[in-house]
């Protein structure tokens, strides 16, 4: 029997491409102006969450807190028909570094995609006591295993945390990030609107 040839997949980012960034809507809400770092300030996430952890635990917020600021976020503009024109023509994987926890309702406003993302624990009084990855660089090693599965991956991301994802992609494509990180990685095509990021795909897609 002939090996197939290698199959197309798309690994997306969340926040920042598909929905706002959550901490800075929490941010918002809460007046918390440190809760607006993301990682796109802040490359070591480790770092970022523990501070995080930090101001929720002073301020006595509870995940119940974070999740009703959720409830009341959608999708960027453009977004739920750039995911659905994209499903049309490939798989999409969206690979985070949200949490299971947060996730529900923005995953239903994008029609149910598929999500690779962490998980928190919660004590017995609703509040965020810790957080736990899938994996450590789970994004990479989301790429790594489609690419043992004969699948050229494109990825598209926005942050400090999206690089190594990027790297090992086949293709990389930023997506409204930064200046610091387009300076740092001028590798990678930069696209500010999805109708650029569809042409950009359209010349990659088989």
């Amino acid at each position: 029997m002939k090996e197939s040839e290698t199959m197309q997949i798309i690994c997306t980012d969340l926040e920042g491409v598909l929905v706002p960034e959550i901490w800075i809507n929490v941010a918002q809400k809460t007046g918390i102006e440190k809760l607006k770092l993301t990682t796109r300030d802040i490359p070591d996430y480790d770092v970022l969450m523990r501070q995080r952890l930090g101001i929720l635990a002073s301020h006595g917020l509870k995940l119940k807190d974070i999740t009703d600021v959720i409830d009341s976020m959608a999708p960027l503009e453009g977004a739920l028909e750039f995911l659905n024109w994209l499903r049309s023509k490939t798989q999409v994987i969206i690979v985070s570094d949200t949490y299971v926890e947060f996730a529900k309702p923005l995953m239903a406003k994008l029609g149910w995609p598929t999500l690779l993302c962490n998980h928190l624990s919660i004590d017995a009084a609703g509040a965020i006591s810790d957080y736990h990855l899938r994996q450590k660089d789970g994004k990479r090693h989301v790429i790594e295993a489609f690419h043992s599965l004969n699948y050229d991956v494109i990825a598209m991301g926005d942050s400090y945390n999206d690089i190594s994802m990027l790297q090992t992609a086949g293709h990389g494509i930023l997506f409204r990030p930064p200046e610091a990180i387009k300076c740092e990685y001028p590798q990678f095509p930069v696209t500010e609107t999805y109708d650029q990021v569809r042409q950009e795909l359209t010349r990659l897609l088989l």
